[in-house]
């Protein structure tokens, strides 16, 4: 055992710097998080009025107490549908993440009807795929609870009712893989909406509330003229007894809701799981409050990135692969709450070296069967004469086929910087990571601002020399100031993540915490044995 030997001074200016800075980040994002919880919260009246719990109670009622719930999204539509920081509400109407429901680990998703009904945001479809394809992947059952006034009509765009068929798609594929899908029908789901009930494996209505139909009340009276009882027309009592839409009707939300988690509980889906190894492993020895102090919020001043696996990894103890080989990529062999994983950093840019180095190690992780844990913090592959001579084109080519077809699973996480390609070696996003969170200093993009400003002004002096004009100091320098802001407001992690560019922002001092529930929710996924059939279920 070789634990690491920290450089780092808790009492030191530097450590109370960037501590100061990266814990204002961590409060932006909570305060930034708060709004969706009090915008909801203040229609709690009306909820009571109609003898509901709020979202975020039915919730609350559904998951194990006292287990973890690792939320997902919990950024998404920042900034799109508001652009404006100070009102923006992030959260797309959706509360979704993975949890534990009568002691299953489940993949849940409540609309959160306390903000304009629980009607879709832009990326609200978005949202709903991401967290199917991810229960798909993880074999995690599918939990919805249902009340949502659809998609805004006075919005309505042609992409969203096309990517909107993709969720019916994934309810059939998961119930076709064996995957159980449960819906608790609160409140409305009509049009496209009724299908989250009708794909499902499982409805309970509640009654009165609980209403799924193709067109509600005034669509069908505006389409035929019909003046239609919204309980007859398609309320859970109705499609308990008569269309057999519903098979379990709940007095109240809370009933609902206990219906759920006793089903859960009587079709014995972790019977599925074999029992896990016991694992024991020994926290860190430095601690991951740390984690704060140790990173600055600017990704231009470096660190060490092995201090941060130090505050991450068990026992801080890992062995580093190649360390004088390329030594800015770091490549290490660790353990996080028992499980082994291969894990990679970045100190700098990645040269043919780092590049190659990582290439030999992605291999090596394949052929273990190893994880790979990705920490991004890097401004890309290294640019200039001696490293392309020095074959970068190629080497970091190299990496990036590697990376792309390894067969074990990749996490990634953005600490820092994430640029052009080398996000790419790294596992971003278009990669397919199992799972991506970003620290709220990330910074992700094909360049910085400043680096595609200088870029650009060197083309427009090179092209005004060839012409033998003279440069206009003033239109440049407004050229330059354009897009520095055009490069630098798209590259925040909040701005991403409300892009669902990653799966949500997470404090830094929960990063060991939030790897191990993904390597557990992973070791689950791919030892679990599902039985599936040719069509999923169907309703009769």
């Amino acid at each position: 055992m070789a634990i690491f030997q920290t450089k780092i001074d808790p009492k030191s200016d530097i450590f109370a710097k960037n501590r100061e800075d990266m814990l204002g980040l961590i409060e932006q994002l909570r305060s930034y998080e708060a709004r969706a919880a009090t915008k909801s919260e203040k229609r709690k009246p009306r909820f009571e009025e109609r003898g509901q719990l709020t979202p975020r109670e039915r919730l609350e009622r559904l998951l194990d107490p006292g287990m973890p719930f690792q939320r997902l999204y919990n950024m998404a539509n920042f900034l799109v549908d508001d652009p404006n920081i100070e009102t923006s509400v992030p959260g797309g109407n959706i509360i979704a993440g993975i949890g534990f429901v009568s002691g299953v680990r489940c993949m849940v998703y409540v609309d959160d009807s306390g903000i304009s009904a629980g009607a879709m945001t832009t990326q609200s479809v978005g949202v709903m795929i991401g967290v199917m394809q991810c229960a798909l992947r993880q074999k995690l059952p599918f939990v919805h609870l249902v009340e949502s006034a659809g998609a805004n009509l006075f919005e309505y765009t042609v992409e969203l009712w096309a990517h909107g068929g993709k969720m019916f798609y994934h309810l059939a594929q998961l119930s076709a893989a064996g995957i159980p899908t449960f819906v608790v029908l609160h409140g409305p789901s009509t049009a496209g909406g009724a299908y989250q009930p009708g794909m499902s494996d499982y409805v309970i209505g509640v009654k009165k509330n609980g209403m799924a139909a193709l067109a509600g009340a005034a669509l069908v009276k505006a389409a035929t003229g019909e003046v239609a009882d919204a309980d007859e027309l398609g309320g859970s009592e109705m499609h308990a007894s008569t269309t057999g839409l519903v098979e379990y009707v709940a007095e109240d939300d809370a009933h609902g809701i206990l219906i759920l988690r006793d089903l859960l509980d009587r079709i014995d889906h972790n019977k599925q799981i074999p029992t896990a190894p016991k694992r024991d492993y020994e926290p860190p020895v430095l601690s991951t409050d740390d984690i704060a102090g140790t990173v600055p919020v600017d990704y231009r001043q470096p660190y060490d990135v092995r201090e941060v696996v130090a505050r991450v990894v068990d026992g801080s103890d890992f062995v580093e692969f190649k360390p004088r080989y390329g030594p800015a990529t770091v490549c290490m062999q660790a353990s996080i709450m028992g499980h082994a994983c291969g894990l990679i950093g970045n100190n700098g840019p990645i040269d043919p070296a780092g590049a190659t180095k990582a290439s030999h190690f992605f291999q090596l992780c394949d052929q273990s069967d190893m994880p790979i844990i990705f920490l991004n913090n890097t401004t890309g592959y290294m640019v200039g004469t001696e490293y392309e001579q020095a074959g970068m084109i190629k080497h970091g080519s190299k990496m990036i086929q590697a990376v792309s077809n390894v067969r074990v699973p990749k996490i990634s996480l953005y600490i820092g910087a994430s640029f052009g390609a080398g996000n790419y070696g790294m596992s971003g996003y278009a990669y397919e990571p199992e799972f991506l969170f970003a620290w709220p200093n990330a910074t992700t993009g094909v360049m910085g601002g400043e680096q595609a400003a200088g870029t650009m002004e060197e083309v427009a002096r090179s092209g005004a020399a060839r012409r033998g004009q003279d440069v206009d100091e003033e239109a440049l320098a407004q050229q330059r100031a354009a897009v520095v802001k055009l490069f630098d407001d798209q590259s925040t992690s909040f701005y991403t993540s409300g892009r669902l560019l990653d799966h949500g922002i997470i404090d830094p001092r929960d990063t060991r915490k939030v790897l191990g529930f993904a390597l557990q929710t992973i070791w689950e996924g791919r030892n679990k044995t599902l039985h599936p059939n040719s069509f999923g279920v169907g309703r009769h």
